[in-house]
């Protein structure tokens, strides 16, 4: 019987578009975004951030090498977060009514300090809660420094959640994420654009 369900962010609860940010960056002097900007993961100082490695004020360092001229602090955290494009109200709804099924909610992704404090916690908020509303526990890879579809951050989900893989459920938009938690024991959902994670649910 599933427990649990355990949550990608970006492209499962969060809308993102990986072609507006890339555009942004080019705008403000970056000529070739795509190299360090993948769909499913980072590379360069974008991976380092949300590995955990660095802060965002080196992150932001390191990036200045990229660029063919100056660029400030705002300009580079705000290019940066059009990667982000919201998280619909009904799908806030969609994980309340979950939780008031019964099934515990717990949130896994790969993300960074700068998004997560500018962006991802004020969208949580936006129907009166806070994100501890809709989640019973939380792992972020640049807190336990580890990246899906890396082991370590599954077993960090494990140990610190309390959660057993073969009671939850783990909803992700990459298979190769989804491949990494399975081998680990954990039942698995693609979501789509399409089929959103309530369509995945299983009828228990």
């Amino acid at each position: 019987m599933i427990k649990n369900l355990l949550f990608d962010l970006g492209g499962v609860i969060l809308d993102i578009d990986r072609m507006k940010c890339i555009s942004a960056f080019r705008t403000i002097g970056m000529p070739h975004p795509e190299e360090l900007l993948g769909d499913y993961g980072q590379k360069g100082p974008f991976l380092a951030l949300e590995r955990g490695e660095i802060t965002p004020g080196e992150f932001r360092r390191q990036l200045r090498q990229y660029f063919e001229r100056p660029v400030t602090d705002e300009d580079i955290d705000r290019a940066f977060c059009e990667f982000l494009r919201g998280i619909p109200v009904r799908r806030l709804h969609d994980i309340e009514h979950l939780r008031d099924r019964g099934f515990r909610t717990y949130l896994l992704s790969n993300t960074n300090l700068l998004m997560w404090q500018r962006y991802i916690l004020p969208e949580f908020r936006k129907d009166g809660h806070d994100i501890s509303h809709y989640f019973d526990g939380i792992i972020t890879s640049f807190e336990v420094k580890a990246y899906k579809p890396e082991p370590a951050i599954f077993t960090a989900a494990i140990d610190r959640l309390g959660i057993q893989p073969g009671e939850t459920l783990f909803f992700d938009d990459s298979s190769a994420n989804l491949d990494g938690a399975s081998a680990l024991g954990f039942h698995t959902a693609l979501v789509t654009p399409s089929d959103g994670f309530m369509n995945r649910i299983p009828r228990q």
